[in-house]
């Protein structure tokens, strides 16, 4: 067994996991860059960092297809490409349209590596190395979330428009994506099943495996071809015989997203610094969340087979709704001192003098804050003292938000995380599961683009406070869910799992 040759190749095609994690966190450091660039609401900031995910729902139905009949490797060409040009195009962009359009160029991009990838990787691993090789691509997912956050801080002091270097600087690890993939062959399954090409697998093969493994692999795939079962049909996903396996499936991609990772990962500076950071510490704090996130994924990775997927579920979400109420309690417990000194941050002129007849008062909550304030701004400057300002008077325990976050990504990370997908490939029947993970994939980034839109705009109007009650009530709800309707399937085999859930 060459293990060297198929970890090499299966680490390169991992790599689009890498690139899918950085776009989707490097965002996050060119918020407040893109938002003054392009002069945008609530509403344009929050479509501008969710428009990746319509790219990526459209990445999500054509990648499978195209791939069956492309192959695997063109199609993660193509990915590499789009990531390359969204990187470029989202850096020199020079209007808000421009700005959206590369964005969700770089989403198709997202959609397909995230689909095709693993896909890939599967095909060639030997069965023995197929669950760790397979992992590859959601660690890489990890690593690329952190090491955005990285790459944010050490560019965010760069002299002129540093947003755009810290979008720009993924064209970088784009293109070597596309050249490392000219070196991995084309999967030998898809060679067989839809070319018929058996001597071009078979090289291939017995590069990975040897001679023997060459052939006992080409039997199967025949095997496999041979007994191919009747493909199963959008009505077949929801008739009544799938009953329970489709309340599992679409409310755990619902309580996936909607207890807000992507806010999170998203937004995580802009948490940071309403809860009064400086931008310097916003930065680094954002690096811990993703070195956390990175750390508990490998725990996760480690656990899922050991503990279950319940077990990891319940334990998660239920460390979830108390790191939430954590940070409901934090912002709601903060005061809001308007002190001379306070005052002298507010960059803009007119908004400072207006509240000035307010120095020396001290407000117990953002609410009485806003009410007093309200009197004295007209609705542009009370709209952009709430957005921009109001972090300057807040006084809160910070370290509470730091850990309740902190805490809310690592249980994050070893349940509703991973163990969502792990759960939709053993749930649906092999005749439907392409169509059925298509669809639940589809519906899990629907959910996921809700929440981007809608933060922004709840941490204007609503508040922190409001918000991470939201999320942690979300984290409630998803804890009686997993309680009342998911099933154990660790150590169970595909069909034992099928005979459990379907109904006569």
């Amino acid at each position: 067994m060459n293990r060297g040759y198929t970890i090499f190749i299966s680490f390169v095609v991992a790599l689009g996991g890498f690139l899918l994690g950085f776009d989707s966190a490097v965002i996050s450091g060119a918020i407040n860059g893109i938002t003054m660039q392009f002069n945008m609401s609530d509403w344009e900031l929050g479509f501008s960092v969710g428009c990746v995910i319509f790219g990526a729902m459209a990445g999500n139905i054509t990648a499978g297809p195209l791939s069956d009949r492309f192959g695997r490797k063109k199609v993660l060409i193509v990915t590499a490409i789009l990531f390359t040009v969204s990187a470029t195009w989202s850096a020199l962009a020079t209007s808000y349209i421009e700005f959206v359009i590369a964005r969700i160029i770089g989403g198709v991009g997202i959609g397909g590596a995230i689909l095709i990838a693993p896909i890939y990787i599967a095909e060639v691993a030997p069965p023995k190395l197929r669950g760790s090789l397979v992992s590859l691509n959601q660690l890489n997912i990890v690593i690329g979330i952190s090491v955005a956050y990285f790459s944010n801080y050490f560019l965010k002091d760069l002299e002129g428009e540093s947003w755009r270097w810290m979008l720009g600087v993924e064209a970088i690890p784009a293109f070597i994506y596309f050249m490392a993939l000219f070196l991995v062959p084309k999967s030998p399954r898809w060679l067989i099943q839809k070319l018929s090409l058996v001597e071009a697998a078979e090289k291939t093969l017995i590069k990975i495996g040897g001679n023997e493994y060459a052939i006992s692999t080409i039997e199967e795939i025949r095997r496999g071809i041979a007994k191919k079962e009747n493909k199963g049909t959008f009505s077949d996903l929801f008739s009544s015989r799938m009953r329970t396996i489709i309340i599992i499936a679409f409310g755990i991609a619902f309580f996936q997203q909607i207890t807000g990772i992507n806010a999170i990962f998203y937004y995580a500076p802009t948490i940071f610094e309403q809860a009064g950071g400086s931008t310097d510490s916003s930065f680094l704090q954002a690096i811990v969340v993703g070195l956390t996130n990175l750390i508990f994924t490998l725990i996760a990775i480690r656990l899922i087979d050991r503990l279950g997927r319940k077990p990891l579920l319940l334990i998660g979400t239920a460390t979830m709704a108390i790191a939430l109420s954590m940070a409901t309690i934090a912002f709601n417990n903060a005061s809001y001192n308007l002190n001379s000194v306070n005052i002298t941050k507010v960059k803009n002129i007119e908004i400072k003098s207006a509240i000035s007849n307010l120095k020396g008062e001290i407000f117990n909550s953002q609410k009485e804050l806003f009410s007093n304030v309200e009197p004295l701004l007209n609705e542009t400057q009370l709209h952009e003292f709430k957005r921009n300002e109001v972090k300057n008077f807040i006084s809160i325990n910070a370290n509470l938000v730091l850990i309740a976050i902190l805490l809310y990504v690592a249980a994050f990370a070893i349940s509703l995380g991973p163990v969502m997908w792990t759960l939709l490939s053993e749930i649906f029947p092999g005749n439907i599961k392409g169509i059925a993970i298509s669809v639940v994939g589809f519906f899990n980034s629907l959910v996921s683009y809700t929440v981007t839109q809608f933060f922004p705009w709840e941490l204007t109007n609503l508040g922190p406070t409001v918000t991470f009650a939201i999320y942690a009530g979300m984290a409630i709800l998803s804890l009686l869910f997993v309680m009342k309707f998911v099933v154990e399937t660790k150590g169970k085999s595909l069909e034992e799992v099928e005979e459990l859930l379907l109904l006569d």
